[in-house]
């Protein structure tokens, strides 16, 4: 037996592969799982060329055997194996990596999917043990050799007794402490949910002796050991997609993504060239019970040559398209030295910007091919598109703004700005909305009545957001936006606008009087044509619109805003006769009653809250007692 220091600076540097580079102590069996799938990977391609190696691929796996007497993890393969000095190469040097330099020397194999490259996995194995066992024989040695290591002190070579090509990986496993319980690698339904998650989709059978329940003599149940394959091998992904039901993609989703209804649409993509990869994405038919909080994690899962490297990458989604689950399978991701976390790198950008794009087109096609379906979709999640254009200050308008839907005035259903437009009067270069809680309230607004008798359509914004995301795009297809209830909405003829202005110089008096009475809550007072049957109602002026007064009054700031708005009065309803009526017989007190109940009127129109409701209350019955 040969005892041996590491060549690299031991102690302080195999330290800070233990406790340093890996946060999460699973990833060790990942790693293992991955080393043993690169070493049947070179036992397969070497044998391609090399005649004297017998190698059939049906007959490579890996093997896991947990022993709880021993407190011992067997991590086994039949693989490439290695000779004495390959084992003092690779395990005696940290951060010496037998794959990369395997792949620098076979450039012609270019579908070889070799998984390690820094040659720091296998130090993960002290993570969870305080020995490490490695046996390992290469077809190149007819002796097998035996690699131990307690950690940093160093370790022994020695002769083993091996035949087959291949390696077994010992662990010894460490003993519990109150923060971390190493029994739970020992566990054969803990090391299947880790193959499940990390190594499921190796290309060669992960294999382990399960016990399961049988019936025996006399139909009772008796407890076997069973052969049990714990990998899937081949991603669904993977497979080409005239092999793969609708019924598959569902079963993965829901099983991956702990689901229990069906996505509403899938998504799936295969790209090459500068950033190439493969991706498997879905759409939800509902908003988890936490996507709007705080607490929501958006992400998909990266997985690297069929290994997971991340179950929730945030980098590669948008915020306003954090509702997407899914999968990115790519070899040109660059990992950080513990395959845990990326690089920061422009594949990264490459592949998020390429999937952003298509999200965008497969949502079009679903609006288009399937609108029910999008409806659906767009009911739990438009609020979140709505916000990639307002919190962008409108910058990502171009690739939103045609995934959006409003109720419209025309027959109280969704449309989009897209078919708004396509329907607009000739001539006609705004697009027009009013705000309000529901479709049926803005309905009823006085402002809508003229608009839509003069036979244009308007869009009712019932979230709270949607005016901020107007005011963000500022137009559409060089179509203005345009809120009905701002006080510059005009369709009146020259002769009716020359008219109206003459009428409210003659109640000068009259309306100065009306906004002292309202001690300036108003910033005037003016009759309108605006107006069908609705005697009153609040317009605004300036940027601030009296919708998102409500909505930034509703913020937890403590700051309180306040629209600018004009108190108008139809000049054809009689209320306006009444009030003329009550300046000649210079009824101050009358005219006081009657501003005071018009602007609560107004006010409750508007969805906006009385200041003194009981005072309102009693004017309106004197008013009507007399």
């Amino acid at each position: 037996m040969k005892k041996k220091q590491f060549k690299a600076e031991s102690k302080k540097l195999l330290d800070m592969m233990i406790n340093s580079i890996y946060t999460n102590k699973e990833i060790f069996l990942r790693e293992l799982i991955s080393n043993a799938s690169d070493a049947i990977d070179k036992l397969y391609y070497q044998s391609l060329t090399d005649k004297k190696l017998s190698v059939k691929k049906e007959d490579l796996e890996i093997w896991i055997k947990p022993d709880k007497e021993a407190r011992t993890l067997t991590i086994s393969d039949n693989g490439i194996g290695m000779t004495e000095e390959e084992l003092e190469e690779n395990l005696g040097t940290i951060a010496k990596s037998g794959s990369e330099l395997f792949k620098e020397g076979n450039p012609e194999e270019k579908d070889m999917s070799i998984i390690g490259q820094f040659g720091v996995g296998f130090y993960s194995s002290f993570m969870v043990s305080d020995k490490v066992v490695v046996e390992s024989k290469s077809p190149n040695s007819d002796k097998s050799y035996i690699w131990t290591s307690t950690g940093a002190d160093g370790y022994t070579m020695e002769e083993g007794t091996r035949k087959e090509n291949g390696t077994t990986i010992t662990l010894y496993l460490k003993k519990n402490t109150e923060e971390n319980s190493y029994d739970e690698f020992l566990e054969t339904y803990h090391l299947q949910e880790l193959v499940h998650k990390y190594s499921d989709y190796i290309r060669y059978p992960i294999k382990m002796m399960v016990t399961e329940a049988k019936k025996g003599k006399d139909d009772k149940s008796e407890e076997v050991e069973v052969e049990k394959t714990l990998n899937s091998q081949i991603p669904i992904w993977k497979k080409p997609k005239k092999d793969v039901k609708d019924e598959e993609y569902n079963d993965f989703y829901t099983d991956q993504f702990y689901d229990y209804e069906k996505p509403i649409h899938i998504i799936r993509s295969e790209v090459e060239g500068r950033s190439s990869y493969q991706a498997l994405l879905f759409i939800p038919s509902h908003a988890p019970f936490d996507y709007y909080s705080k607490d929501y994690e958006k992400g998909l899962k990266l997985y690297s040559k069929g290994v997971l490297i991340m179950d929730k990458c945030k980098d590669l989604l948008p915020d306003y398209f954090s509702f997407v689950k899914g999968i990115v399978d790519s070899e040109d991701i660059a990992l950080n030295i513990s395959r845990e976390t990326l690089q920061e790198d422009y594949q990264i950008a490459s592949i998020a910007k390429s999937l952003e794009s298509k999200i965008k087109k497969e949502l079009e096609v679903l609006m288009e091919k399937n609108r029910e379906d999008y409806e659906k979709f767009y009911k739990d999640f438009g609020t979140q598109l709505k916000y990639g254009i307002y919190v962008s200050y409108g910058m990502k308008k171009d690739v939103l703004q045609d995934l959006l839907l409003f109720y419209s005035s025309k027959d109280m259903k969704y449309t989009s700005l897209k078919e708004y437009v396509s329907r607009m009067k000739e001539g006609q270069d705004t697009i027009y909305y009013a705000c309000g809680e529901t479709v049926d309230k803005i309905d009823l607004l006085p402002q809508t009545e003229r608009v839509k008798e003069k036979g244009y359509e308007i869009l009712y914004l019932t979230d709270y957001v949607d005016e901020f995301v107007f005011k963000c795009m500022m137009n559409y297809e060089e179509k203005k936006f345009q809120n009905v209830a701002e006080g510059n909405v005009d369709f009146d003829t020259e002769e009716e606008k020359e008219a109206l202005k003459k009428a409210n110089e003659e109640a000068k008096d009259l309306f100065d009087a009306m906004k002292k009475v309202l001690d300036n809550e108003v910033t005037s007072v003016s009759y309108t044509h605006r107006l069908k049957n609705h005697p009153v109602c609040l317009t605004s002026k300036g940027p601030l619109s009296v919708e998102m007064e409500k909505v930034l009054n509703t913020m937890p700031t403590g700051e309180k805003v306040k629209a600018e708005t004009v108190m108008e009065i139809n000049e054809n309803h009689p209320i306006a006769k009444k009030l003329k009526d009550l300046q000649k017989k210079k009824d101050k007190k009358g005219i006081e009653t009657y501003t005071k109940i018009l602007y609560a009127q107004a006010r409750l129109i508007e969805g906006l809250p009385l200041e003194n409701p009981t005072e309102i209350s009693n004017l309106i019955c004197d008013a009507l007692a007399k």
